[in-house]
């Protein structure tokens, strides 16, 4: 008997474990994913299927309700109000929500195929360097550098001289720490574009954290003259300055304040944090 009742124990915690939602994805990990949002009051569950909407960008396409039974089986529920028939189309903005992936073990339960089929239309063009650039500048923007890297690395392949596409590329590798293939990818784009100063921001940047000073000033200098943006070239020069603050250097500090300084009439947060620092420093 007492076999029996570990058998028993055994069977239902795994009865348990695959029926169980893990709500341990954020909206902007899936993709072309059916999902579910945590529990509501009534013990149901709201889910639908998440695309990417190439003018709208990340979608929830709402398919309704359904609730878990005792036995662990997803019934959805049925629709008894006007604004639950059909599809619904809600956009979406990245956050840090917790939604669960749907298990494929219970499509069938509620009745959903896994790729459905108004899918289709917004896959027409996937292949190409424009859709490509699109999704990795979109995944960027939500900080999703590493995904970025999926599109924007295989539109690299296609034409690696697509407007703005080294840039995007070189955005990505900064984020992830590739300092290295962050320069290439930016004196690429410089190269194709000499005047484009938020090129040259990044690619100060990028010199920045590979710690060579020498071209982030020498990218400083060609700002100045060519860049029509001052924000850009005063955060260059704020960069620079706190690099210096950090070592300690006051001569340098001093220098690079100066000159971060030069580009804004009034004062701004740059200017406020660079004061901020000379005191630290003179204590």
């Amino acid at each position: 008997m007492k076999y029996i009742t570990i058998l028993i124990t055994f069977l239902s915690i795994g009865i348990h474990a695959q029926t169980k939602l893990e709500f341990d994805k954020r909206n902007v990990e899936c993709e072309d994913k059916w999902i579910a949002y945590q529990m509501d009051k009534d013990s149901t569950y709201t889910f639908g299927f998440i695309y990417i909407d190439s003018q709208a960008g990340l979608t929830l396409n709402y398919e309704g309700k359904f609730k878990i039974d005792n036995k662990g089986r997803f019934n959805r529920i049925e629709s008894t109000t006007k604004t639950e028939i059909g599809f619904m189309k809600v956009r979406l903005q990245p956050n840090k929500i917790a939604v669960a992936e749907i298990p494929v073990s219970k499509f069938q339960e509620l009745n959903i195929e896994k790729i459905p089929s108004w899918l289709e239309s917004y896959k027409t063009d996937e292949n190409t360097i424009e859709r490509l650039y699109r999704w990795g500048y979109m995944y960027n923007a939500w900080n999703e550098c590493e995904k970025a890297l999926t599109f924007l690395e295989k539109a690299d392949k296609i034409d690696p001289k697509f407007k703005g596409l080294q840039t995007e590329l070189a955005f990505s590798y900064n984020a992830l720490e590739k300092y290295n293939k962050a320069e290439i990818s930016l004196k690429k784009a410089i190269a194709e574009n000499p005047k484009d100063c938020y090129t040259f921001k990044e690619l100060a940047y990028t010199y920045t954290k590979l710690v060579n000073f020498e071209k982030v000033e020498d990218t400083y200098m060609i700002m100045t003259k060519v860049c029509s943006e001052k924000n850009f070239i005063q955060e260059t020069a704020y960069n620079l300055a706190y690099e210096y603050f950090k070592a300690k250097d006051k001569m340098e500090f001093k220098k690079w304040k100066t000159e971060a300084e030069k580009w804004s009439k009034l004062e701004n947060q740059i200017t406020q944090n660079l004061n901020i620092m000379e005191t630290e420093l003179n204590k």
